[in-house]
C-alpha cells in the first residue's frame, strides 16, 4: 500500500510538467488485445506484477467484464513512468472493442490527444478498427499502431519473415487508406503511420514482447534474431531482448503529442468561442494559471461518494472547495473532492492542472460532454455518438414498491451512458430502455438487478423505427385551433440527406441554439436555400422548422408555442408514434387572434401538431428500419450456409472474398431479423464462424412489409390498428 501512495504522489508531481504528460486511449476491434496491452503498461508503472500482466486485465475490473472476458466500459488510469532518465505521466483510457459499447470509445476520444490503435495481425483491419480510427481522427487524436499477435503468424500460419512483413505491410496500407480519407486535411500526410518513422510497433501483448525499427537500431538487434526466438518459443529471451512496455512507451512518448501541443489544434475544432478572449488563449496554451475549463467525459456512480464526474481539463486547475459553473444550466456548484484514477481505485489529491484527467465530486446531475468552468463561457461542441440506439425493451419492477427506485436507477444509468435512451411513457406506464444491441441491454438489465438490487420484469426486444415522408408537399395544409380562432398553413418537404446527417450528428434537441450564425452558414454550405436557412426556428433530432411567413401579426408572441407543437410532432409521428426524421416543416402563413387569451398553449400547440401530421400523411409517410452491417469470417465449406442466412433474413450481400484460410462475407441485415441471430450463425457454421456487427443506419422498409409493421407497432402501443387519415387531423 505504501508503494501505491508513493506512486500517486509522484504521479501528481509529474502532472504539473505538461510537456511530460500524454493523454492516450487504446482503441481496437473486439478481442484484438487492448486490455492485455494495457496490463503491461500498468505493470511497468509498478501497480501489478509483470508476471500477471496480460492475464489480470486490471482495467476490466467490473465483475461482468471479468466473467465475459470483454471490456464493457472505458477505464481511466494515470501512470507514472521513468523513460530515459525523465519522468512522464500517461493518462490512459482502455476502451471497449464491442460495437454495443462504442459510445464509451467516442467519449474517451474527447479526453485524449493520441491513440494506440491495436490490430490483430491475423484478422487485420476489421469493421470496428475502421470505426474507432475514424472517430479518433474526427476528435483530432493522433494515431500510432501496435500490430498484435505476430507470434501467431510465425507459429500457427508458419509464415517466413518475408511473408510476415508482406502481411504487416498490407495492414499498414489499409490503416493509411483510412487516415487518408478521414484525417483532418492538415494532418493527412504527417499522421500516416510507417515502420520507418517508428509509428508502428509489432509484437505479442500476451507474450509481452514487441519491436519497432527505432528500437532495433538503437539496441543493435536484428529482426531475424527475434523471429527465431519466437519461432523456438523462447518467450523469456524474447522479452529480455525487446520488452513490450519499453517499445510501446517509447513510441507513445516520442510520437504522440503533449497536451499543450495538441490543444493548439484541437481547441479550434472542439470549441467555437472567441480564441482571442482570455479563456480562448488560455485553452490554446493549456495554461494552468488561466480560468478553469473542463469537459465531462464520464459519469461514475459510487455507492459511498455518490456521483463522480470525470473531467478532461483544458485550462486552469481544479481543486477542492472551488466554485465552478455547470455551463448548460448556468449554475454555480462547489467541488468537494478532487481525485485521479488508478484503475479500480480513486485516490484523492489536492489539485490537478490543465492537460490532465481528473475525477471530481460535487458537480452533480451533469450529462457527458458538459462544459464545467470557473466562469460563464461558450460550451464545448457536443460529443457526437457514431451510432443510434436500435433495440428497445420495456422494463417494470416486479414489486410496485420499487417503482421510485427503478426510475432513479434508470436516470442514473442514462447519465453514465448517453447511448442508453430511457423513456417513460406516462400513457401506458411503460419504462422503455433503448440501446445499441441485445448485449448492451443485457448489461443494463444486469446492472439494474444485480448492482442496484431492483427486481425487474423485461419484455422481449422491440425494434426502434423512424418515420419520414416520401414526397414534398406543394400545397399547404390549413390547420385550425380547437376554438377556430387561429389558422396555420403548413407544408412539409424531405430534408436533403447531407443536411439531415449533419443535424443528427450535432445532436440538436430543440433547445436554444447559441451559435446561430455558425448553424446558418453550415446549412447554406450543405445546400439549403439561404432565406430558409436564415429563418429556421428550431432544429430537433434530424428535422427542422422554418418560418416562411411575411409580416404576420402576433407571430413572435406565439413562436415558442409553434416550436413546441413542432417538437411534439417530431417526437411521435402520425403513422405509428415513432420518432420522425428527415422532415423540413415550413410555416408559410398564419392567421392569429388579436387577444392572446385565444391563442394560448391549448390552442396553438395542437393546431400546429395536427397540421404537421396532416401534411406528412398527405406527402406520404413511411417507416425507416435500423440496419446493421455484419462481417463474417468462416471456413470455406460453410460459406453456402451463411449465404442462406443472408438470403433468408432480408440480407443484402455487399462483398464476398476468399483467401487461403477463410471466406469473408459482408452483408447488411435489418435489426428486426437479428434476434436470436448468433444461435443460427453458430448452428449453420457448427460454431466455426466469427461475426462482427456494426451500426449501418436507417433505410426505408420494403413496401410489402410497411402496412403489417405499422399495424404491429400500433397494436403493441394500444392504438387502433389502422393508421389515421388526413381528415382525422383536420376535423
Amino acid at each position: 500500500m505504501a508503494r501505491k501512495e508513493y506512486v500517486v504522489e509522484e504521479v501528481v508531481k509529474i502532472m504539473s510538467n505538461i510537456e511530460n504528460v500524454r493523454n492516450i486511449a487504446i482503441i481496437a476491434h473486439v478481442d484484438h488485445g487492448k486490455s492485455t496491452l494495457t496490463d503491461s503498461l500498468v505493470a511497468r508503472a509498478g501497480l501489478i506484477s509483470k508476471e500477471l500482466a496480460g492475464e489480470q486485465r486490471i482495467l476490466d475490473f467490473e465483475e461482468l467484464e471479468q466473467k465475459r472476458g470483454i471490456t464493457i466500459k472505458a477505464a481511466n488510469i494515470s501512470l507514472g513512468f521513468n523513460f530515459r532518465g525523465k519522468d512522464y505521466v500517461i493518462n490512459l483510457i482502455d476502451t471497449p472493442g464491442h460495437v454495443d459499447f462504442g459510445g464509451h470509445v467516442t467519449r474517451a476520444l474527447r479526453a485524449v490527444d493520441g491513440v494506440i490503435l491495436v490490430v490483430d495481425s491475423v484478422e487485420g483491419v476489421m469493421p470496428q478498427t475502421e470505426t474507432v480510427l475514424r472517430q479518433a481522427l474526427k476528435e483530432r487524436a493522433k494515431p500510432v499502431v501496435f500490430i498484435n499477435k505476430v507470434d501467431r503468424l510465425i507459429n500457427e500460419l508458419k509464415l517466413d519473415s518475408k511473408q510476415m512483413m508482406e502481411r504487416i505491410g498490407k495492414i499498414i496500407n489499409n490503416i493509411n487508406k483510412i487516415i487518408d480519407s478521414a484525417a483532418p486535411p492538415e494532418f493527412k500526410s504527417s499522421w500516416k503511420v510507417s515502420v520507418e518513422a517508428g509509428t508502428v510497433a509489432i509484437g505479442s501483448a500476451f507474450n509481452k514482447w514487441a519491436l519497432s525499427l527505432p528500437y532495433l537500431k538503437e539496441k543493435g538487434i536484428s529482426f531475424q534474431k527475434l523471429y527465431e526466438l519466437v519461432q523456438q518459443e523462447k518467450k523469456k529471451e524474447a522479452i529480455e531482448l525487446a520488452p513490450l512496455d519499453e517499445v510501446i512507451l517509447g513510441m507513445v512518448i516520442q510520437h504522440l503529442p503533449n497536451p499543450r501541443k495538441a490543444q493548439e489544434y484541437r481547441i479550434k475544432h472542439l470549441w467555437h468561442g472567441d480564441y482571442e478572449s482570455p479563456v480562448g488563449k488560455s485553452m490554446l496554451n493549456c495554461d494552468p494559471n488561466g480560468p478553469l475549463v473542463g469537459v465531462v467525459i464520464g459519469v461514475v456512480h459510487d455507492k459511498n461518494a455518490g456521483e463522480i464526474s470525470v473531467l478532461r481539463l483544458f485550462s486552469g486547475k481544479v481543486q477542492k472547495g472551488q466554485d465552478v459553473y455547470v455551463i448548460s444550466r448556468n449554475e454555480l456548484t462547489k467541488i468537494q473532492q478532487v481525485a485521479i484514477y488508478m484503475g479500480p481505485d480513486r485516490v484523492n489529491v489536492d489539485s490537478v492542472i490543465a492537460g490532465n484527467i481528473a475525477a471530481v465530486i460535487g458537480v452533480k446531475d451533469v450529462f457527458i460532454g458538459e462544459t464545467v468552468s470557473s466562469q460563464v463561457i461558450e460550451p464545448f461542441e457536443q460529443i457526437k455518438h457514431y451510432s443510434e440506439p436500435v433495440v428497445t425493451k420495456s422494463v417494470e419492477p416486479r414489486n410496485s414498491k420499487d417503482l421510485a427506485k427503478l426510475i432513479d436507477v434508470l436516470k442514473q444509468l442514462s447519465r453514465e451512458d448517453p447511448t442508453l435512451k430511457v423513456e417513460i411513457n406516462h400513457e401506458t406506464g411503460e419504462y422503455l430502455i433503448s440501446g445499441m444491441g441485445e448485449l448492451h441491454l443485457e448489461i443494463v438489465e444486469h446492472k439494474i438487478k444485480n448492482e442496484q438490487g431492483v427486481d425487474i420484469v423485461v419484455s422481449p426486444p422491440i425494434v426502434v423505427y423512424r418515420e419520414t415522408i416520401k414526397n414534398d408537399l406543394k400545397e399547404p395544409i390549413e390547420s385550425k385551433s380547437p376554438n377556430k380562432h387561429n389558422r396555420f398553413y403548413i407544408v412539409v418537404e424531405k430534408l436533403p440527406d447531407e443536411v439531415r446527417k449533419w443535424i443528427v450528428e450535432q445532436g440538436f434537441m430543440g433547445g436554444k441554439i447559441k451559435n446561430v450564425d455558425y448553424v446558418v452558414k453550415k446549412l447554406i454550405e450543405l445546400g439549403m436555400d439561404r432565406d430558409e436557412a436564415k429563418n429556421f426556428w428550431s432544429i430537433y433530432d434530424g428535422n427542422i422548422l422554418i418560418n416562411a411567413t411575411k409580416g404576420i401579426q402576433y407571430l413572435n408572441e406565439t413562436q415558442e408555442l409553434i416550436i413546441q407543437g413542432f417538437i411534439e410532432a417530431m417526437q411521435k409521428g402520425p403513422l405509428a408514434q415513432e420518432k420522425v426524421v428527415g422532415v423540413k416543416v415550413k410555416l408559410v402563413d398564419a392567421m392569429l387572434h388579436e387577444d392572446h387569451v385565444h391563442r394560448g398553449p391549448a390552442q396553438v400547440i395542437p393546431a400546429v401538431k395536427r397540421g404537421i401530421y396532416a401534411a406528412m400523411i398527405k406527402a406520404g409517410t413511411t417507416l425507416l428500419e435500423p440496419k446493421q452491417k455484419v462481417l463474417f469470417q468462416i471456413p470455406h465449406e460453410y460459406a453456402g450456409a451463411i449465404l442462406n442466412i443472408v438470403n433468408g433474413k432480408r440480407g443484402q450481400l455487399l462483398d464476398m472474398q476468399q483467401d487461403e484460410e477463410s471466406t469473408t462475407i459482408i452483408a447488411i441485415f435489418p435489426v428486426a431479423e437479428m434476434f436470436g441471430f448468433s444461435n443460427e450463425v453458430r448452428g449453420a457454421s457448427q460454431g466455426r464462424a466469427l461475426w462482427y456487427p456494426e451500426y449501418w443506419g436507417f433505410e426505408e422498409i420494403p413496401r410489402d412489409l410497411l402496412d403489417r409493421t405499422v399495424r404491429q407497432i400500433r397494436e403493441r402501443k394500444g392504438l387502433p390498428p389502422e393508421p389515421p387519415t388526413v381528415e382525422v387531423f383536420l376535423e
